[in-house]
């Protein structure tokens, strides 16, 4: 595909990583090594214990290391990332739980970025990524699993009125957005997949929905692949005429992928009362490496699940995105195994009150 490349570990600019060896000493190495330096090992049971407060260790560089997970969100102007940064206020307990969210190069890049980057622990991932990575990593789906299926990115297919099928736009220009966005990997994909033979560009889609307005470059059609409903087409204004196309679910597409609609309750200026244009959604998940069970890095993940799951209700709450509400925390993700630390947690689950207030 093009725009991804796995052949080599991604690495951190020299400014970050010096960052991150400074505060957390214990990730220097990259996600191969489960051993941390002896000076600061922390011996811990098989379940994350409750917080016992910073008094319990009076170093202040093991203090605050101790309990850090490195979340892997995504582009800065990208729902992932502000996910992500939710996820860290709800989670967040001083020294007994810090949670970093970092900026990355997108949801493809993410497994990357959690097979090889130092100090990330979980990542925000589009579960068709993984395709890229059969080939060098054939067993890429016993490396990572799933913590939470976070929610579904539709696909949607906006064209000018002269365009009438997905097969009209063999051969003219369709824009994917910018490179490591979910529609630059993620369309183009499904696209192969349904053998549509499109010029893709990848530039920002705001400049390309200008130019499929104006009629200019010959752009013929956009494809954004997130969640419903897109600012850009509830507040935008267009000519009859354009509108989103339907995209068939097939065999070609049922290994990632599940049916949906866009309805004119998503899109009441593009989509007639009633009407349902049939398309198809990638799953935005929460995941993490499969660490051995007690090595210091799962427990990380343990303890992030522990914290995140018990304190979810509060991501109801006004301030947060309205998505959360839909999520179910024993959801599944296709193609991945659920975390341990998540099943250990569902199987445990604290009463009511109980609950972190």
């Amino acid at each position: 595909m093009s725009g991804l490349r796995i052949s080599r570990p991604l690495l951190l600019p020299a400014m970050v990583t010096a960052l991150l060896s400074v505060l957390h000493p214990s990730l220097a190495g990259a996600q191969s090594t489960n051993e941390r330096p002896e000076s600061v090992r922390l011996h811990r049971p098989s379940l994350p214990p409750k917080p016992q407060g910073a008094a319990a260790n009076p170093n202040p560089r093991e203090a605050i290391n101790a309990w850090t997970v490195g979340l892997a969100g995504g582009l800065l102007e990208g729902a992932p990332i502000r996910l992500a940064s939710e996820m860290a206020r709800v989670v967040d307990d001083g020294n007994n739980m810090h949670v970093l969210p970092v900026v990355t190069r997108g949801p493809t890049e993410n497994v990357n970025s959690l097979l090889y980057l130092r100090g990330i622990d979980v990542a925000i991932i589009n579960s068709d990524s993984l395709d890229e990575y059969k080939s060098q990593v054939p067993d890429i789906q016993n490396k990572i699993n799933y913590v939470l299926n976070l929610f579904p990115s539709e696909l949607h297919v906006f064209v000018r009125p002269e365009i009438q099928s997905l097969n009209d736009l063999v051969g003219k220009k369709v824009n994917f957005n910018t490179l490591g966005t979910a529609a630059a990997y993620t369309g183009p994909l499904i696209f192969s997949r349904l053998g549509l033979g499109v010029d893709k560009t990848f530039i920002p889609h705001q400049i390309a929905l200008e130019q499929m307005r104006k009629g200019e470059n010959g752009m013929a059609a956009v494809v954004f692949v997130t969640g419903k409903p897109v600012d850009a087409f509830v507040r935008g204004h267009f000519d009859p005429g354009f509108k989103f196309l339907p995209v068939p679910y097939n065999n070609k597409l049922e290994d990632y992928y599940l049916p949906t609609k866009l309805e004119s309750t998503d899109y009441p200026n593009l989509i007639k009362p009633g009407e349902r244009i049939e398309t198809v959604a990638v799953q935005t998940a929460l995941v993490s490496f499969n660490w051995p069970a007690n090595s210091d890095r799962y427990m990380r993940v343990a303890r992030f699940v522990d914290y995140l799951f018990t304190r979810f209700d509060k991501l109801y709450g006004p301030g947060f995105d309205p998505q959360w509400k839909a999520i179910n925390r024993a959801g599944s993700v296709q193609g991945l195994t659920r975390s341990p630390a998540v099943q250990a947690w569902l199987d445990h689950r604290p009463r009511p009150s109980q609950a972190s207030q």
